[in-house]
């Protein structure tokens, strides 16, 4: 699970770059300025996310058998794909009802960091 875990963080931070440079230079003419704001929030969390998931299996090359690590691993992931994914359909389309779903990433990314939280707090007060 490490390994899948370190290459997803891999593939998605490469994603963020690339839609960064996309968005800057693609999307800069072709979207009024709220639009291109939402689309570059939802590549700023997408980058703290792929970057939080890097640290989380780093940590579970250290502690292969964490279930919460796994959790937390999984959480981030989900997140990625319905907070960020939804900021960039509604840069993108202007679909309004695509707000609707991104507090659920916004969730799924909560959920990751008490997940984080609880597995050190597991691992130092052993």
């Amino acid at each position: 699970m490490a390994s899948m875990t370190l290459f997803l963080a891999a593939c998605s931070g490469f994603v963020c770059v690339a839609l960064g440079a996309f968005g800057a230079h693609a999307l800069r003419d072709r979207l009024d300025a709220y639009a291109l704001g939402v689309f570059e929030t939802g590549v700023q969390y997408q980058f703290y996310h792929s970057l939080a998931l890097l640290a989380v299996g780093l940590l579970m090359l250290q502690l292969p058998g964490s279930a919460l690590l796994r959790s937390s691993a999984v959480l981030f992931v989900i997140g990625i794909l319905v907070f960020s994914g939804s900021l960039y359909l509604l840069s993108v389309t202007g679909l309004r009802w695509l707000g609707a779903i991104t507090p659920l990433g916004g969730l799924a990314f909560l959920a990751g960091w008490a997940c984080l939280a609880a597995a050190a707090w597991t691992v130092t007060s052993s």
